[in-house]
């Protein structure tokens, strides 16, 4: 692009995701931005930040344009919370971990048997009653392990004991389910357009199952993980009853393993999955900013092998890659070589180590810091 005179009008698109624990996404592109204008004052600088549907995609929305939406629903462990989806011309961006994640524990405390999704399934109707057409439901950062029992309990299901009581929530309860009834669910879930967005490719059970790889993560010792795989692989059993052979393919889908196993409940309601970045990127309206960018700029809290699997950064370059754009990284700790960063279509990475090596101090300093960095890109790049 040029501008009246001819000359090369630089503009940078920064689309990264958050650093974990020092800066939301919106704060890196604030941070990026105000890094660059030190060095090039006049930078045309376009911000979407993004999310790859874990935690910090309805903000991603949000910023975006969406409106944000409040409801009251139940989080893990019954306990009434507030929580956001966003919502613009009938797209609703749902995100689990806004009811289920982790962040909804207490600080300290895990429940890898008792956690619910009943406060997913509840943002979900939340979604429906708001209008929404297509939902955009982004899993991940889950407290849970319950194949999405809870959420579609919430959504009208019903899972019976062999006495006729409701089994108890969480993974662990399923053990004791006797019979599933499906014929109560939201009947206009039939006519909305629902997307599974994750990262996450994994089965529903066994050794690359929800609970043998995420399960510890959510404190689960190896007998609870034991205990949540027979469980889930029962649930997915009855539901077989009920619903027939697709409930056994289900269990076996790719996604179906995501949030603790939410992602098979979702494959159940019809769900489509799809790489968390690629829904993310077309929900933004990735493509026609990054038309307009002569310079992409993502990034994420660590770069490491996780990032190469379907991570955010990984999706906008491929993308900023097919359309010929240059693309650097922003990261606060870089552990990928340089060929590995090529790979993936990323010229060049830059850690905030690069600039402060004391560790403690780019966590605790995450935003100054990373202007630095910004700036250094900047003199790298753009002057």
């Amino acid at each position: 692009m040029a501008d009246a005179a001819g000359n090369e009008t630089r503009r940078v698109l920064i689309a990264a995701d958050k650093f974990k624990g020092s800066l939301t996404a919106v704060q890196v592109a604030e941070r990026v931005t105000a890094g660059l204008r030190r060095v090039v004052p006049d930078l045309r600088v376009e911000a979407l930040p993004v999310a790859d549907g874990g935690d910090g995609t309805v903000d991603a929305a949000v910023a975006a344009g969406f409106e944000r939406r409040e409801v009251r629903v139940a989080g893990p462990l019954g306990q009434e919370v507030t929580a956001a989806f966003a919502l613009r011309d009938g797209t609703a961006v749902v995100e689990m971990a806004e009811a289920s994640g982790l962040q909804r524990l207490p600080a300290g405390v895990f429940a890898p048997l008792t956690a619910s999704t009943y406060g997913s399934g509840e943002l979900l109707r939340a979604a429906l009653d708001a209008g929404a057409r297509t939902i955009v439901f982004g899993v991940g950062g889950s407290a849970t392990t319950d194949g999405g029992a809870g959420m579609l309990s919430a959504l009208g299901a019903r899972f019976l004991t062999e006495e006729g009581e409701p089994v108890s929530p969480g993974g662990g309860g399923l053990a004791e389910l006797a019979r599933a009834d499906l014929s109560g669910l939201d009947p206009r879930l039939s006519s909305v357009e629902l997307v599974l967005a994750s990262d996450v490719d994994n089965p529903l059970t066994g050794p690359k199952g929800a609970p043998a790889v995420y399960g510890p993560q959510k404190g689960a010792s190896p007998d609870d993980v034991a205990a949540l795989d027979a469980a889930l692989a029962h649930f997915a059993k009855v539901l077989e009853a009920e619903a027939g052979p697709r409930a056994a393919d289900y269990a076996a889908s790719a996604g179906a393993g995501a949030a603790g196993g939410i992602g098979y409940g979702a494959l159940l309601l019809g769900a489509r999955f799809r790489p968390g970045i690629e829904v993310m990127l077309d929900v933004l309206g990735f493509a026609p900013a990054l038309e307009r960018a002569s310079l992409v700029i993502t990034g994420e809290g660590s770069l490491d092998e996780q990032t190469l699997h379907g991570k955010a950064p990984a999706g906008v370059a491929a993308a900023a890659r097919a359309a010929g754009k240059a693309v650097v990284a922003v990261c606060g700790r870089l552990a990928l070589p340089t060929e590995a960063l090529a790979g993936a279509g990323i010229a060049e990475a830059y850690p905030l180590t690069s600039v402060e090596p004391d560790v403690a101090k780019c966590i605790a300093d995450a935003g100054p810091i990373l202007e630095r960095v910004a700036a250094r890109i900047a003199e790298d790049r753009l002057s």
